[in-house]
C-alpha cells in the first residue's frame, strides 16, 4: 500500500543527502537472501558475491557523499538471523560505505517500542516497511508529508540510545 505516487525504489534514486533505516524485527529471514542464509546456517563460507548488487548501490551513493546509515534495535542472545545479519551482511554492507548502530535493549525499555521498520530520506520523506509475523516482506508505505516529522524524531532517539556497530560487535559479536 502507497499513499503516495512515490514509491521506495524512487526514494533511493533521487535522495540527495542521507538515507536512514531504522531495523526492529530478530528475524528477517524470509524477506530475501534465504540461500545465503541457509549457507550460514550449514557453515559454509560467505560467498563472495553475497550481497554484490546491494553493496554496488551503496557505493554509487557514498561515492557522491550521500551518507546511508542505519541502527537495529535488538536483545541478546542473538537469534540465528541477527548472527547472520550482523556478521555476513553488515560487515560485507560496510564495505560499500554504509553506516551501521545497535541499540541494545537487553534488560532495558526500548524507547522505541512500537515504532516500525521504515526509510528515511534527506529529512523529507518517511517509507514504512512492512512484515508479516514470521519476518517476510509484505511492501512499504510511502507516508505522507506531514508524518516527517515524526519520523525525524524516532531516528534522532534511534541515534541517541545507539552505539556504533563496530564498538558493539568487538563486546558482544559471535
Amino acid at each position: 500500500m502507497t499513499t503516495s505516487s512515490r514509491s521506495l525504489a524512487d526514494l533511493f534514486d533521487t535522495f540527495e543527502r542521507e538515507a536512514f533505516r531504522l531495523e526492529t524485527l530478530d528475524d528477517y529471514s524470509k524477506s530475501g537472501s534465504v540461500g545465503a542464509y541457509e549457507a550460514f546456517l550449514a557453515g559454509e563460507p560467505q560467498p563472495d558475491d553475497y550481497n554484490a548488487g546491494w553493496v554496488e548501490e551503496l557505493r554509487s551513493h557514498t561515492e557522491k557523499g550521500k551518507r546511508v546509515y542505519r541502527v537495529h534495535i535488538l536483545t541478546r542472545p542473538l537469534t540465528d538471523y541477527l548472527r547472520f545479519e550482523l556478521g555476513w551482511g553488515y560487515h560485507k554492507n560496510a564495505s560499500g560505505g554504509e553506516e551501521f548502530f545497535i541499540l541494545d535493549i537487553t534488560g532495558k525499555p526500548n524507547p522505541l517500542e512500537n515504532v516500525p521498520d521504515f526509510w528515511f530520506f534527506d529529512s523529507e520523506s518517511a517509507a514504512v516497511m512492512n512484515y508479516d509475523g514470521s519476518g517476510r516482506y509484505l511492501g512499504s508505505e510511502v507516508l505522507p508529508a506531514e508524518r516527517t516529522a515524526e519520523f525525524g524524531r524516532y531516528r534522532d532517539a534511534a541515534l541517541a540510545h545507539a552505539e556504533p556497530f563496530t564498538e558493539w560487535w568487538a563486546e558482544y559479536g559471535t
